[in-house]
């Protein structure tokens, strides 16, 4: 099994070039827009939307999705995803950012199509189980429910996900959504090593766990940043070299800026 796993993951894959990739999207940024997969480094693959990052990390026994986008978007994932040269029962594990239908809601149907075990923060288990966003989240009764998934793994604060040789961190960073989960994990082309954060947490209703999800995101060693929402990091422009792809301090210009951005609101706030 592990063979036929390691053929696929060696297969020649086909991303779309960053120009492709722009041309698809340009004058898009909806949810399930669709758009070519395209590598972002080693063996590190977005296979979103034009508006949502999904990723794919591969490995020799198995790869990881972090994000699915819309359940609209999960034939737009799969096909990316076998356009790259990789079978679909190759995906063993589904992680998420967090809890929200425009990041999630293809979980059900990629994990139909895969196989794939997926991943859940205890605070997002039951938003994932019933599709329903749980009282507690700051969008409660704003969004509308998505296909119910299956969890199989719960995952803690600082939990270490393995696939082979892939070791992906889960981070608790609560705020935007209660489940919110930031990733850290290490990848290589064949020149270089980098630090790789996959990140979300912005809301500033919940004062302190954004405080503390920030000062979390600011001590990760982090040389590229991805957010799932990209122009959050202003991925794309990044990927396409209009600005820095790999910056050491990607991860603490985030925290500082949110920082920056929670003392304005709440300033503001105290000044009505």
């Amino acid at each position: 099994m592990f063979a036929s796993i390691a053929a696929a993951a060696l297969a020649a894959a086909t991303p779309a070039t960053i120009a492709q990739h722009q041309a698809a999207c340009a004058g898009k940024d909806g949810w399930s827009d669709p758009a070519p997969p395209v590598q972002v480094f080693g063996n590190v693959y977005d296979v979103g939307t034009c508006g949502i990052v999904s990723l794919l990390i591969t490995g020799p026994r198995g790869h990881i999705l972090l994000d699915a986008a819309t359940a609209e978007a999960a034939p737009l994932i799969a096909a990316n995803i076998e356009r790259l040269g990789f079978k679909l029962s190759d995906v063993k594990l589904i992680g998420a950012s967090h809890e929200h239908f425009d990041h999630v809601g293809g979980v059900a149907e990629l994990q139909r199509l895969t196989g794939a075990t997926l991943m859940s923060m205890p605070a997002a288990y039951l938003t994932f189980e019933t599709g329903i966003v749980n009282r507690e989240d700051p969008q409660w009764g704003l969004h509308k429910p998505f296909p119910a998934a299956k969890v199989g793994i719960m995952l803690s604060d600082g939990f270490v996900v393995r696939q082979g040789p892939l070791n992906l961190t889960a981070h608790a960073t609560p705020g935007h959504a209660p489940g919110s989960t930031t990733w850290s994990w290490r990848t290589c082309d064949e020149n270089r090593c980098v630090n790789i954060a996959y990140l979300f947490s912005d809301h500033k209703k919940y004062v302190a766990a954004f405080r503390d999800s920030l000062f979390k995101i600011g001590r990760l060693r982090c040389d590229l940043l991805i957010t799932p929402h990209p122009g959050a990091s202003n991925f794309h422009d990044r990927l396409a070299g209009k600005a820095p792809l790999i910056d050491r301090n990607s991860c603490k210009a985030y925290a500082d800026r949110g920082r920056a951005a929670l003392d304005e609101r709440l300033a503001k706030e105290r000044s009505k």
